[in-house]
């Protein structure tokens, strides 16, 4: 049989696998860069404040990417448990983030569009202890966030990294990132960053 010919033959298969990688890579990542499209922000998309960048760094940090997507998938239930007129995720709502937060597993419930739709009271209480408000919750509390505050030491610093990177932030945005953060609670920076989570497609 033919396959044999290839399994036995160390030389051949490993140019056959990597023309069947290079293949499946350049077909993903060449109409990525061909298109313009996918490298324009979503309209109504501003870049994280620098409060909101802390609370991303926090989000980062604390892990709570492993549990939630942010990413509304093409299916019927998805888009519609937002409500007509939303759409599925698109590159479009992601040119700002580095890294993208899209994430695969599912233990919570995906955050793409849950900005706005409860109260930063409601937050404090959920990170505080999550089975105050609701009652079935397996997310742990993250109740040190409370106590700690930021410093704003390196947030402009990340903002410059950002801007290389294609985000638009200015030199006005970039010198106040400090005074802004600074003295804030993790907590409020987190809550920051959720509260702005796909409130441009709203």
């Amino acid at each position: 049989m033919q396959h044999e010919k290839v399994e036995k033959n160390l030389g051949l298969m490993i140019v056959l696998v990597v023309f069947a990688i290079s293949f499946g890579g350049l077909v993903e990542i060449v109409p990525l860069i061909a298109a313009d499209r996918e490298r324009q922000p979503a309209e109504g998309l501003e870049p994280f404040t620098a409060l909101q960048l802390e609370g991303r760094d926090i989000y980062i940090r604390e892990g709570c990417h492993v549990c939630h997507t942010q990413m509304v998938r093409p299916l019927r239930a998805e888009v519609e448990r937002y409500g007509s007129g939303r759409h599925f995720s698109t590159t479009e709502d992601f040119v700002y983030d580095h890294p993208f937060l899209w994430g695969s597993k599912r233990t919570g419930p995906d955050l793409a569009m849950v900005g706005g739709r409860y109260s930063d009271e409601w937050h404090r209480a959920h990170f505080y202890n999550p089975r105050d408000v609701v009652p079935e919750s397996n997310m742990p509390s993250y109740e040190w966030l409370f106590e700690r505050e930021l410093d704003g030491s390196q947030t402009a610093q990340k903002m410059t990294a950002l801007r290389r990177l294609g985000v638009p932030y200015t030199d006005e945005q970039i010198a106040a990132a400090a005074d802004e953060v600074r003295g804030v609670r993790e907590v409020d920076a987190l809550i920051a960053y959720v509260q702005n989570l796909g409130t441009w497609k709203q």
